[in-house]
């Protein structure tokens, strides 16, 4: 028998990520996140794991470094390239595989971004900033949106362009440049041209739309290919050249990315490979699982991940689309970041996370979908540690609609509190993995509590209906798939009434605040990374654009927004609330936390607000070590600070109703009548 999870092991996890492999299948390179609670931050080192006559050996260290980042094997296997940061921007780097030290091969002023290697292994082409001369007191003209980038601030005209790297002579070339930002290049088959995504027209800060573009490898202008009325992600050759795999969308709207085939003919129409799926495609990124589409040994198949009802998964179709998408890692506990497809060979490398480990690499046969686990970080660093599984649940709503999520909890017997725990997004979901950045949920669990984690409307992984049910009615569409549930725990005995507290960040911070203005139900809030008034988030976030789109519409209706935010209904809050949020925040900036803490003040509402100095919007994920385990314990203390003793609260199970502050509708649990 282990002992539970505290806040300060996250000190002690050893976290794998971004894997590549070798051409032949034998050889996996991974990143490993550790961190160094002396200097208050994580570190990456590149570990190598490799096949042998009768299995597979242990991982080892491959490098030194305190910040390498996207390893990525050469065409040959003999090499890999990876990004190393020391005491200046990230330069690409060089390491041969069978021993040697790294060699610096970039040393550009902004930084390099990740290698992806010409077929030849002769050239790398990555991304770069661009940055004009000028100095950080200079005025910052803007004439577009898109200025400023979280985690970075204001981008002062930087824009990210195409590079080629020719490793014979050493010579660096950029091949684009302008006004917009290249993505990921992708090389042709024959090593001529390179394709990547690039919101190019003057307006697209207005229309959103990011065509796919082609440029020869030896400079040109850039081509358009297809109509350029969607929006293109991550890009893929096909094996014979004629036509391009792209992780997006044909139109510019909520709704799934999907798979398109889009032929090379500028007038020919894409075909969503991934449609009969009813699932959004997972390229992967920060806060988000997944991993590029890759094609298989020989070029027929695309494979590829998707988000299904809170887990990802990776799956396979033929690339001409004369057959079904089918599965080859599943599983109803399963999420699959990073995905490395062998050049040659029918073996993929990826991090698979569970309820029991916080992710390993491990190979998985193509052609039987049977993984082999590499690593074992999670019990090599917490040997002591038992996990809390959560148990899945489904809840079926006011008005017919299921809504599945998670339950965790201990033995105890007996209503205990419960924490209810709402995502962000709003499009991300939970899953039942073992989760570094929410480490407060099992610490509440071994405290004697329940934690509730629900996919609600909105939610990735239940498809299109479901996750675009929301649009336009933030708040008021998703509101009961939160109280609903809670009402079926009480009912059920699991959940004390009165000892109920709410938290969500992003997203679920605005879900926080907003159903403290509907109900008085939770005897304590906890809301971070805030959003409080979706009037002044659409001109200040630097995502603010993307709100028109949610409302339906990409003109923002101004009496829609207003009514949907919370800070309309503020009047009404009587819920003790903590607000957490990241002082440099530019996706929800500050400005939405100060708002709500201080109109909680002003009505003499219970009220804390704590920034986290530095802190973007994916502090939780990858901010300073110290700034996450705080989060952690103030959410806690919070939470246990306000339902201590509440056993006397008046709980009246209902919603507020239009007018005066703290009017009433009343309902039994089961019988609550429709929203006003």
């Amino acid at each position: 028998m282990g002992r539970p999870l505290d806040l300060a092991d996250v000190h002690c996890l050893q976290l794998p990520d971004s894997p590549t492999i070798a051409p032949d299948g034998r050889h996996v390179v991974y990143v490993l996140r550790t961190t160094d609670a002396d200097a208050d931050a994580d570190r990456r080192a590149l570990w190598s794991v490799r096949a042998t006559a009768d299995g597979w050996a242990a991982p080892t260290p491959l490098t030194r470094g305190t910040a390498d980042t996207a390893p990525a094997f050469s065409p040959q296997g003999d090499r890999v390239a990876f990004l190393r940061a020391g005491d200046g921007p990230a330069q690409l780097h060089l390491l041969p595989v069978d021993g040697g030290e790294a060699e610096r091969v970039t040393a550009l002023p902004a930084g390099a971004g990740a290698a992806v290697w010409s077929p030849d292994g002769g050239r790398i082409a990555f991304t770069a900033p661009v940055r004009p001369e000028t100095d950080e007191h200079d005025p910052v003209p803007v004439t577009r949106i898109g200025f400023k980038a979280d985690g970075v601030g204001l981008l002062r005209g930087t824009r990210q362009h195409l590079h080629v790297l020719d490793l014979a002579t050493g010579e660096v070339r950029q091949l684009t440049d302008g006004d917009w930002d290249a993505g990921r290049p992708a090389w042709s088959p024959d090593g001529a041209r390179l394709a990547f995504a690039a919101a190019t027209d003057p307006d697209a800060d207005l229309t959103h739309r990011t065509p796919v573009h082609v440029i020869d490898a030896a400079g040109g202008p850039p081509r358009r290919v297809g109509d350029g009325l969607g929006v293109a992600g991550p890009v893929l050759w096909t094996a014979d050249g004629e036509a391009l795999l792209v992780a997006g969308q044909s139109t510019v709207a909520v709704g799934h990315t999907g798979l398109l085939l889009q032929p090379r003919d500028a007038a020919a129409v894409a075909r969503d490979l991934a449609a009969p799926l009813d699932r959004t495609v997972m390229p992967g990124g920060p806060g988000y699982p997944g991993g590029l589409p890759q094609l298989t040994a020989d070029g027929a198949t695309v494979v590829f991940c998707v988000r299904d009802r809170g887990c990802s998964h990776v799956y396979a179709t033929a690339v001409d689309g004369s057959s079904a998408p089918r599965p080859v890692v599943t599983g109803a506990d399963t999420v699959v970041s990073g995905l490395a497809v062998a050049a040659r060979a029918d073996v993929v490398a990826v991090v698979l996370a569970d309820p029991a480990t916080f992710g390993e690499v491990a190979v998985v046969d193509l052609t039987t979908g049977a993984p082999t686990r590499l690593t074992a970080h999670t019990a090599g660093s917490l040997p002591d540690v038992d996990l809390v599984v959560p148990e899945p649940r489904t809840f079926t709503v006011h008005d017919g609609t299921e809504v599945h999520g998670w339950l965790l909890r201990g033995p105890a017997a007996g209503p205990v509190p419960l924490l209810v725990d709402v995502h962000g997004g709003p499009h991300n979901a939970w899953s039942p993995a073992a989760d570094p950045a929410h480490a407060y949920h099992q610490a509440l669990v071994a405290a004697g509590w329940a934690v509730l984690l629900l996919n609600i409307r909105g939610s990735d992984g239940y498809g299109h209906a479901f996750f675009t049910a929301a649009v336009g009615a933030w708040g008021t569409a998703d509101e009961r798939d939160v109280l609903d549930p809670v009402d079926q725990l009480v009912t059920e005995g699991v959940a004390d009434p009165a000892r109920l507290a709410l938290t969500g960040y992003s997203y679920g911070g605005y879900l926080t605040c907003w159903l403290t203005g509907r109900t008085d139900r939770f005897a304590a809030a906890i809301a971070g990374g805030v959003v409080a008034d979706l009037t002044s988030l659409a001109g200040t976030s630097d995502a603010g654009e993307a709100l028109g789109l949610e409302f339906g519409d990409p003109v923002i209706d101004p009496e829609a927004v207003r009514e949907h935010s919370p800070i309309t209904h503020v009047h009404r809050v009587r819920t003790p609330t903590l607000v957490l949020h990241g002082g440099a925040d530019e996706r929800c900036p500050v400005g939405q936390a100060e708002q709500w803490f201080t109109a909680l003040r002003t009505q003499r509402v219970p009220t804390e607000l704590v920034l986290f100095p530095g802190g973007s919007h994916l502090f939780i994920l990858d901010g300073r070590p110290s700034h996450r385990v705080d989060y952690g314990r103030r959410l806690i203390d919070w939470a246990l600070r306000h339902t201590t003793g509440a056993g006397g609260r008046s709980v009246t199970g209902g919603l507020f109703a239009p007018g005066a502050p703290g009017t009433r509708v009343a309902h039994p649990p089961q019988e609550r009548a429709e929203l006003p």
